[in-house]
């Protein structure tokens, strides 16, 4: 397609699936009525995100609630897509060997169903005594053109990214759900530790592999986390073209992204020029 026109979110979505059913609505008209054609809501959309990153596992509320990709919560999406494409996070309760996994896990939906789906391979201190991790980044069609998903943290790894630019990936969408620093913390947000390395995360991850980021996050307070918000749009050059600040709302950017990546690649193509054998992958641990 010729013009597409993207937004990433910024919002507060806590445990309570319901409320956020109800408000998804509004999320998603708001974003119709300005044209918008793919939507970006943060991660742990659906059920929250944990209270505590270090000890995440207590009593009672302590872990999201998990849906299953074929369940009623992502099939209400899906029938308020339409013909958007809409990207959002859940808790995934998944069935493997006989056994129950839960996964960190970003969703992209259209009126007519699922396109793809993104595990989060990269899992910070304590989400791994919640989640399993994904294994794999891979790029999917959509009408939006060739997308890929990341999930907060898989952003701080060049590799994550690049895989996903090296399979064709001409959008990055990414999830968040990134707090203010809980160990040096600031009054203000603009002056965190985190906040700045989420927006260099973005703009370094769009400008190395010469695609558009659309990067979305969660804001307000959940148990002993403090969101940042400062859902983008970053462009092949690693312009931030839109953003909401730490403030809720819609970084909305309109772009001809296939004629943007071909005339940012046109004297110097990243991807083509890389050198392969000159890299180190792997280090001793």
């Amino acid at each position: 397609m010729g013009s597409v026109t993207m937004a990433a979110v910024a919002a507060h979505f806590g445990r309570d699936v319901e409320r956020t059913l109800a408000k998804l609505p509004g999320i998603v008209a708001d974003a119709r009525s300005r044209g918008v054609d793919l939507l970006v809501l943060p991660d742990a959309t659906i059920g929250g995100y944990l209270l505590d990153l270090h000890h995440p596992v207590g009593d009672g509320d302590s872990v999201p609630h998990s849906v299953e990709i074929d369940g009623p919560e992502v099939a209400a999406i899906v029938a308020l897509a339409g013909d958007m494409t809409v990207c959002f996070g859940i808790a995934e309760r998944a069935v493997e060997d006989g056994g129950e996994r839960r996964y960190n896990t970003a969703v992209c939906v259209t009126g007519s169903g699922v396109l793809g789906t993104h595990r989060k391979v990269h899992l910070p201190l304590g989400e791994g005594e919640v989640y399993e991790p994904g294994s794999a980044f891979e790029a999917f069609d959509t009408p939006v053109g060739r997308l890929g998903m990341l999930i907060d943290f898989d952003k701080t790894f060049p590799e994550a990214a690049r895989s996903l630019a090296l399979n064709g990936a001409e959008i990055l969408a990414c999830l968040s759900a990134w707090p203010a620093s809980v160990t040096d913390r600031s009054d203000r947000i603009r002056n965190d530790r985190q906040a700045h390395l989420f927006d260099l995360y973005d703009c370094a991850r769009a400008a190395e592999n010469q695609v558009y980021l659309v990067s979305s996050n969660q804001t307000g307070v959940l148990g002993g986390l403090r969101f940042l918000g400062q859902a983008k749009v970053v462009d092949p050059a690693g312009e931030i073209v839109a953003k909401t600040w730490a403030k809720g709302g819609l970084a909305v950017a309109e772009a001809d992204v296939a004629g943007d990546i071909a005339r940012a690649r046109r004297s110097l193509n990243h991807l083509a020029q890389r050198v392969s054998p000159a890299y180190r992958l792997d280090a001793p641990v």
